[in-house]
Formats: structure tokens, C-alpha cells, sequence
């Protein structure tokens, strides 16, 4: 679904499109996407071909945040691999067209599940989406980062230690009331930060169902979309992810399984997804999963923070949603303490 257009000077998209887009016509419209809560995401269309514009949101940002053009770049060297991604057109680094950064890329007709349960599917289709979920994310882990030019796509070192230092500071920079659950889970992974494995791969970051295009009458996955967490660093966060937000309510909010009998619904158990992503990449298995999972959600839990703090600042792409989002910072800290224990 959409909502009305929404800080897009669509004269001015149009113009510079036709300048430095081949192929491009007008008349141009544009709808905004609901989802895509840090970088406002627009469908535009035309009599002959639809695009999707993504540009960096407008106001005061957060240093680092919001990185449009690190997301056209990832996107632009996957191409031809096996991770599937949609293909990137053009990125317009001048402030002064629309007022801020951006870049526009194919759209991809296809279908997006919101829900991990996908009510409106047979199980079988269920199972067949889920498992294309976990072969694209173990091809993405095996990318070649030297061939596809993006070997200096991510600093080397300690992947963890470097993001739970980022997203700590990241936190505490929009830090509104009070979580002692998360001043209690950064201090922790601080303290049982495993040793450097050595691996090193393409991570996206926010893997999960809902940033996935897949087949309308397939199970095939067509593009996987919001690349601004990607960066080069150990491919088991990726990973932790998408358990992570199986461990959320099932919903519209939550996004998750909790609570739901995957198998009556064809759906894989955390440990058959985990062991069925080893299988691929030829691993013997997974020690101290506990430790990254806790991580995810301690980055999710800074993620929606900086959420809830451009919704109070007046700069949220959806400002209900953000502040609703917002609310779930104490639930994701509580959840990170949780899997350091069990």
C-alpha cells in the first residue's frame, strides 16, 4: 500500500530524470511506500515504465545514518550474482535537486509478506518462501567480496566489537528516557565479546521476509531491498537476525512466530533454519548463537530508538508507525538480555 506523496518535489525528479535517466518520459506521479521507515521510498511511475526513488530523509541526521549511496553501490555490484537485487539506475548525490541525496532503481512487480506466517498461503508455498529465504542468505555469505569490488565495503577487525560500539553511540545520541535493560545489555556484550573467528563476509544488516521481493505466483525470491546496514563483517549477525524477529509477536507489530505452531503451518523450527543455512555453506554448525542473537536485538533495539527520535523531532518518514515502532526498545533490550542467559 501507499500514502500520498510526501516531501517529493516531483518537477524537479522529473527534470533531472529526464536529464540523466535514458529512457525516461513523463508525465511522472509518485506514490510513498508506508514501509521503509528510515529512507522515505517512493513508487514512480509513468505511461511506459515504473521506478522506485529512495532518497535520504530530510532534517538533521545522525552521522553515518541514512546512506542512500552506500546502498546504490551494494546493490550495483550484486548485480549478476546469485543474491537477487533490483537494478540500480541512477544515484543523484546533489543536495540541491530535492534536498537531499538519492537513487532510482527498478521496480520489481512482485509480491512482499509482511507477516511470517503468510495467512493467505498454502504451507507448502510457506515452507518453498522460507527456504528460497535461507538460500539466498547463504549466497549472499559466500559472495566473493574481492570480485564484485567491495573488499573496502567494511573496515576489517572485530565485526561485533565495531558495531556494538557504533550502534551504542548511535543509541546514546537519540536516547529520549531511560532503558536500564539497555544500558545492562551494552555493558554485557562488552563483556562476552567472543574472539574474532576470522570469517568475514557481505552482510545486509536488516535481513528479514518483509525487505524480500518474491515471485507473484512463485516462491523465488526477485530482489532483496534496504541495503543501509550492509557492510563487510560476519555473516552469523545476518543470520541472528532473522531468528531474532521470528522471536517477535506474530502481526502487523511484531512480525514474528512467537507463539506459533510453525509446523501445522509448514514452517521451519529456529534450529532447522539454522541447520539448513550450515548445510549450505558447508559449516559443521554454530557455538554460542546465544551471544548473536543477543546482539540483533540490541541493534534493533538502538535501530527504533533513532526511529522514536526522528518521529519526536518531527522527521519521520511515518510518524504513527515510528512512534508506535518506538515503543518497542525496553521488549527488544529485555529480549537481548534473555538470549545471553538461556
Amino acid at each position: 500500500m501507499t500514502q500520498e506523496t510526501q516531501t517529493l518535489d516531483l518537477d524537479a525528479v522529473g527534470g533531472y530524470l529526464a536529464q540523466h535517466l535514458p529512457g525516461f518520459s513523463g508525465p511522472l506521479s509518485a506514490s510513498k511506500f508506508e514501509t521503509g521507515q528510515s529512507n522515505p521510498t517512493f513508487l514512480l511511475k509513468t505511461p511506459e515504465q515504473n521506478y522506485v526513488l529512495r532518497r535520504k530523509p530530510p532534517g538533521t541526521l545522525l552521522k553515518s545514518a541514512h546512506a542512500v549511496d552506500r546502498e546504490f553501490r551494494v546493490q550495483k555490484a550484486l548485480a549478476g550474482t546469485d543474491v537477487p537485487v533490483a537494478k540500480m539506475h541512477l544515484l543523484c548525490e546533489d543536495d540541491s535537486v530535492i534536498g537531499s541525496m538519492f537513487y532510482i532503481m527498478e521496480h520489481m512487480d512482485g509480491r512482499n509478506f509482511n507477516d511470517p506466517t503468510m495467512p493467505d498461503v498454502t504451507n507448502e508455498v510457506r515452507g518453498a518462501v522460507i527456504d528460497d529465504m535461507n538460500r539466498v542468505l547463504a549466497a549472499l555469505h559466500m559472495v566473493d567480496i574481492d570480485a564484485v569490488g567491495l573488499s573496502d565495503y567494511g573496515p576489517p577487525g572485530n565485526y561485533f566489537q565495531r558495531q556494538v560500539e557504533r550502534w551504542s553511540k548511535q543509541y546514546r545520541a537519540s536516547e529520549t528516557d531511560p532503558v536500564p535493560a539497555m544500558d545492562d545489555l551494552m555493558r554485557l556484550l562488552v563483556e562476552q565479546m567472543p574472539e574474532d573467528d576470522g570469517q568475514r563476509s557481505l552482510v545486509h544488516g536488516d535481513y528479514r521476509l518483509d525487505n524480500m521481493i518474491f515471485e507473484k505466483d512463485g516462491t523465488r525470491c526477485l530482489a532483496v531491498l534496504d541495503w543501509e546496514l550492509s557492510t563487510i563483517g560476519h555473516p552469523f549477525a545476518d543470520l541472528a537476525s532473522v531468528i531474532m524477529q521470528w522471536q517477535m509477536p506474530p502481526g502487523r507489530e511484531g512480525r514474528g512466530l512467537a507463539g506459533v505452531d510453525r509446523e501445522a503451518l509448514g514452517l521451519p523450527s529456529d534450529a532447522e533454519f539454522i541447520a539448513r543455512y550450515c548445510e549450505r555453506r558447508g559449516l559443521p554448525g554454530i557455538e554460542n548463537f546465544g551471544f548473536y542473537l543477543s546482539f540483533c536485538f540490541f541493534r534493533m533495539a538502538a535501530i527504533i530508538q533513532g526511529v522514536l527520535k526522528r518521529a519526536l523531532d518531527g522527521n519521520a518518514s511515518n510518524p504513527e508507525r515510528a512512534m508506535k515502532v518506538g515503543q518497542y526498545v525496553p521488549v527488544f533490550a529485555d529480549h537481548g538480555l534473555k538470549a545471553l542467559t538461556e
